[in-house]
């Protein structure tokens, strides 16, 4: 595919994309840790691709690498990130970063190429893109520690040759604003056979830990009506937030009890202590409060019963809107490639798009995840949908500075 009065190489794109998986190859996915040797390497070889592409590349230090533009007037930073889940997608982040090449490519002109360091949560949240818009501190660094490797993020910052290298941050007037690709992560665009969905918002994320305290006893000699079983305690809660949930939510709000520890987990023993972490996600904050006051009258009627039950929220993000002007142009050039074939949709996943929304308009493409699969080594999409999401990425980006 082609797109008249640019260079854009659906092949070339798709060559470099079947590159990138060969770091970390696990399965048909990718295991790509942030700051891991592999990571590194993939993030060295990107730098060539961007230097091939014309622009001037550079990792900074917190790992993210940024591919600039040479000549004068507004940019667009395009990216998206290159480090994995463990043992999870090829497409992933790094289907964003590609599409951002392509378009430098493509276009030659106008567009600042960036992979941001640590979108997956393995030593902190949106590290890099956090520290692009100077919402990351020293002392947030000092704190960082791995959730998959047992190191501090200084200590990876070191091993990744990163250590005293300065933190690029964000200039006011480059940008006219940042643009995102991504495979959806869901399946709402392949069940409605359509090709393209520009993001209209990004959901916030509220996340609680339950603990409960109980009285540990042996299980075969302590009498039903006398057990303060902690475990169950967990599993009632469990059982009511999936039955409230529903009567508040909206249409696309989701919840999750993602963990339920017991103490001392053995079969013998009553369990005297339970821990409980349990996620939410809308992109309206009244949703979110409606979900919070719910699990919180949840959980008082828990400490009605035997058990005492405390509630701690360990993180809220904000829901971000995206830019209307940049909707239009990536909707504009999903109707000249795919025509009555896209829609508008909130995307459901955490993004570093809504970081940048905080200081620059931004927006976000997504095309189809085969059977909604993603953070698992079988995700996938077909190399049309690819090459297809990628022509819209890169008109999209023509229209825009044709407009700056």
């Amino acid at each position: 595919m082609t797109i008249p009065n640019t260079g854009y190489d659906g092949n070339r794109l798709l060559a470099d994309l079947y590159k990138l998986r060969g770091f970390g190859t696990f399965k048909t996915g990718v295991h790509r840790p942030t700051y891991s040797e592999v990571d590194m390497q993939s993030r060295h070889w990107l730098c060539e691709r961007m230097r091939e592409a014309g622009l001037e590349p550079e990792i900074d230090g917190i790992g993210n690498v940024i591919g600039r533009s040479p000549g004068d007037g507004p940019r667009l930073l395009i990216g998206s990130h290159t480090e994995t889940q463990p043992e999870a997608g090829w497409l992933d982040g790094a289907l964003g970063v590609i599409y951002a090449v392509e378009a430098a490519r493509a276009l030659g002109y106008g567009i600042d190429v960036v992979s941001w360091a640590d979108e997956e949560g393995h030593y902190g949240s949106f590290l890099g893109s956090r520290s692009f818009i100077g919402e990351l501190s020293e002392a947030e660094i000092d704190a960082g520690y791995g959730r998959h490797a047992a190191k501090t993020l200084r200590a990876a910052l070191a091993e990744a040759g990163l250590e005293g290298k300065p933190r690029i941050a964000f200039t006011p007037g480059r940008y006219a604003g940042y643009l995102e690709a991504h495979i959806e992560q869901g399946d709402d665009l392949e069940a409605r056979r359509l090709k393209i969905g520009v993001v209209t918002s990004i959901v916030g994320i509220w996340q609680y830990k339950v603990r409960f305290e109980g009285v540990q006893n042996h299980a075969g000699t302590t009498r039903m009506a006398i057990r303060k079983d902690a475990g169950l305690a967990a599993a009632k809660l469990a059982v009511a937030i999936d039955a409230t949930f529903p009567k508040v939510c909206a249409e696309r709000s989701v919840w999750t009890v993602g963990r339920i520890a017991l103490e001392p987990g053995a079969a013998s023993i009553i369990p005297g202590g339970a821990e409980m972490l349990i996620q939410f996600r809308d992109a309206d904050p009244e949703v979110l409060n409606r979900l919070q006051a719910t699990l919180e009258e949840l959980v008082a009627q828990s400490n009605q019963g035997p058990c005492t039950a405390a509630l701690t929220n360990l993180s809220r993000s904000i829901p971000k809107v995206m830019d209307s002007r940049f909707q239009a142009a990536l909707e504009a050039a999903a109707e000249t490639h795919a025509p009555g074939l896209h829609q508008r949709m909130p995307s459901g996943a955490g993004h570093d798009a809504q970081m940048l929304a905080k200081v620059m308009p931004s927006a976000m493409l997504f095309i189809p995840s085969i059977g909604g699969i993603s953070h698992h080594w079988s995700e996938n999409t077909s190399d049309e949908d690819i090459v297809l999401g990628g022509a819209v990425m890169a008109d999209a980006a023509r229209t825009l500075l044709s407009g700056t």
